[in-house]
């Protein structure tokens, strides 16, 4: 639904049965810097590389707050206008009647709305948002009646765009970068993320980091989804390189 958090079973690529949400120092890090932005009524920024994690990050750790707090979620898939922008509001708010016409209008019924209540606003894909666009969401925090934390999850691109803004970047309470998992991260965590991984050599699961995933979770989803098709094809019950390879393969 449009404003909510999205369901848990979609946090995972391709909705791989069996995978399961892995404590990273990532998402460690996430959740105390979304716990405070929120207390602060602040704003944040989660940027990094596609596939790192960050917006199932954000989602996990969002849906362990305090269920009082009103989470809306907007998610832009092309690079929007303000008037994109204020009409995305005006749904993820699930605002009353239809969206008036004029800017000034509109923007008076977004700052009454935001000014109700304690709300957090969860802006994914912030990577296409224009200068402008940024600027529209700070004039929205600055009102001085609004009580309003906002979330910016975004790839490498959002975070140069808000930096090129210092009047947004400088009120950016928090800013996490999210980089691949390191070679320590890959063996203690991916034999958790699947049962496929569980019982796996330590120097496969490497030997598959090195070749294929390369410290991203994404690809780490993409590839055990092949390996366990692998597994089932084969009849084998533990991944080796020939599973690997056939996987390998296949990306």
């Amino acid at each position: 639904m449009t404003g909510l958090l999205p369901p848990q079973a979609s946090d995972q690529y391709l909705n791989l049965p069996g995978a399961q949400i892995v404590t990273t120092r990532a998402l460690l890090a996430a959740r105390d810097n979304l716990a405070d932005t929120i207390d602060a009524r602040a704003m944040m920024c989660v940027h990094g590389g596609a596939g790192f994690g960050k917006t199932l990050a954000v989602n996990t750790c969002l849906r362990n707050l305090d269920p009082a707090e009103d989470i809306r979620r907007i998610t832009f898939r092309v690079r929007p206008t303000p008037r994109a922008v204020r009409h995305e509001l005006f749904a993820a708010l699930d605002l009353p009647g239809t969206p008036p016409r004029g800017p000034s209008e509109f923007d008076a019924l977004l700052r009454e709305a935001l000014a109700l209540k304690p709300r957090t606003l969860v802006v994914d894909e912030a990577q296409w948002l224009s200068g402008e666009a940024f600027e529209y969401f700070r004039y929205l925090w600055d009102d001085p009646y609004t009580q309003l934390a906002i979330v910016f999850v975004g790839g490498e691109g959002c975070h140069q765009v808000l930096r090129r803004e210092p009047m947004l970047s400088s009120r950016v309470f928090i800013w996490q970068h999210f980089t691949r998992l390191t070679t320590e991260e890959v063996g203690s965590v991916i034999p958790l993320f699947h049962p496929v991984w569980a019982g796996a050599d330590p120097e496969d699961i490497a030997f598959a980091d090195q070749h294929a995933a390369h410290g991203n979770f994404r690809a780490w989803a993409q590839l055990t989804a092949h390996v366990r098709l692998g597994l089932e094809r084969t009849g084998r019950e533990r991944v080796d390189r020939e599973v690997l390879g056939w996987a390998f393969s296949r990306l």
